[in-house]
């Protein structure tokens, strides 16, 4: 019969001796418990298998004497536990993964974007205390609502006074996009139109990404860099000649730009991993200028105060110049982003090329500028009337 150590009585019947007495709590993994010699409390031994050196390891856990006697047995196997964990990790700790929070901060390791996203929506939510064996679809059903109702930050003056506005489908998308991605990784998906499935859930708002309409020509840009300050104004001059996310060029560090070759090195953005991109000659020499006399590390838009640009500092500049240059009120940093792949377009660049360059995927780029190719091809095939 086998031994129940989790038994007070169990234990005080057992005789002391050299060898623990063992039980088996699962495969290669055994809690064991030596009485006292003294009739004190006895001590807890750990064994567990370690297949990389082919032998047992132990580990005394000691005789957990502030406990009840009911209470021991409970915390000398947790210990047990946690030894096995770490021993089959490799000797490595490996995190405990037992709710949505857990879940997302695992996941938010190595993902930053993902990572703001959680802070901003689940950490602080109820739903980052759901257990993943006890998660629903109604959980998930009640999250999304809170997402939605939630407003979106427009801005924030120096007074500190907000500026909000209704969450678009697109921005809702993108945020479960996060979560479901975490979620992804440690649960498999329920029965369909179960409360199991809780992915049904988190889909995407269909056809959630409108066209960009706004639209800046060279003109209107050169007016904008007449009235950007100073400080901003290598920033928001790169971000016109090449077709980055604002928050990827301001990640920019020195050591990203190779002189050399033009190259750019482009780390921190939605694209996921890094990518090398030939920059043009008038880019080149920008970049050039803002990375000498500078360690790799330090970026390469720097602000006054050494630190780089976010979307808090750039916002203020920008809106300045948008005002004195008598641009459209909605005109952002984003715009130039946007105006840029539209040049790119319109002249016959293929669109494959303008999403590797960009950090976005074909099939976005054709979905909201290929438009724009179809108006060329037609224009152009106007021309061959005779």
């Amino acid at each position: 019969m086998a031994l129940d150590l989790s038994k007070v009585k169990v234990r005080d019947e057992l005789k002391p001796q050299r060898e623990p007495h063992w039980q088996r709590l699962k495969v290669g993994c055994f809690l064991g418990y030596r009485p006292s010699k003294r009739g004190g409390k006895g001590t807890w031994i750990a064994r567990v298998y370690d297949e990389d050196k082919g032998k047992y390891r132990l580990k005394a856990l000691g005789d957990f004497g502030s406990l009840a006697g009911n209470e021991i047995f409970t915390a000398a196997k947790r210990e047990a536990e946690k030894f096995a964990e770490h021993i089959e990790a490799g000797g490595a700790v490996r995190a405990k993964i037992e709710t949505v929070a857990d879940a997302c901060r695992e996941y938010g390791k190595a993902n930053d974007d993902a990572e703001g996203r959680f802070k901003r929506h689940v950490y602080d939510d109820p739903i980052a205390r759901v257990k993943l064996d006890r998660l629903r679809r109604h959980h998930l059903r009640d999250w999304r609502k809170r997402l939605e109702d939630k407003p979106s930050l427009v801005s924030r003056n120096k007074e500190g006074d907000k500026r909000t506005r209704d969450r678009a489908p697109a921005t809702v998308n993108r945020d479960m996009t996060a979560l479901r991605a975490a979620l992804n990784t440690v649960l498999a998906p329920g029965a369909p139109n179960s409360e199991a499935a809780w992915q049904e859930a988190l889909a995407a708002v269909p056809n959630a990404s409108k066209q960009r309409t706004l639209y800046l020509d060279k003109d209107q840009r050169r007016k904008l860099l007449e009235h950007i300050d100073a400080e901003a104004a290598p920033f928001v001059r790169a971000l016109c000649l090449l077709p980055l996310r604002p928050g990827a060029m301001a990640a920019l560090n020195v050591g990203d730009f190779d002189k050399r070759t033009s190259e750019l090195t482009v780390g921190k953005d939605k694209a996921g991993r890094d990518r090398r991109i030939v920059i043009p000659v008038d880019a080149a020499k920008l970049l050039a200028s803002q990375t000498a006399n500078k360690l790799p590390s330090a970026p390469i838009f720097m602000r006054a105060n050494g630190k780089g640009w976010d979307r808090h500092s750039w916002k203020h500049p920008v809106a300045a110049a948008v005002a004195a240059a008598k641009l459209p009120a909605e005109t952002s940093a984003y715009t130039l982003r946007h105006s840029t792949i539209t040049d790119l377009v319109t002249g016959g660049l293929p669109l494959l090329t303008i999403a590797q360059i960009s950090g976005t995927s074909a099939e976005m780029i054709e979905r909201h500028y290929g438009h724009l190719v179809r108006d060329a091809a037609v224009k152009a095939l106007g021309e061959l009337a005779l």
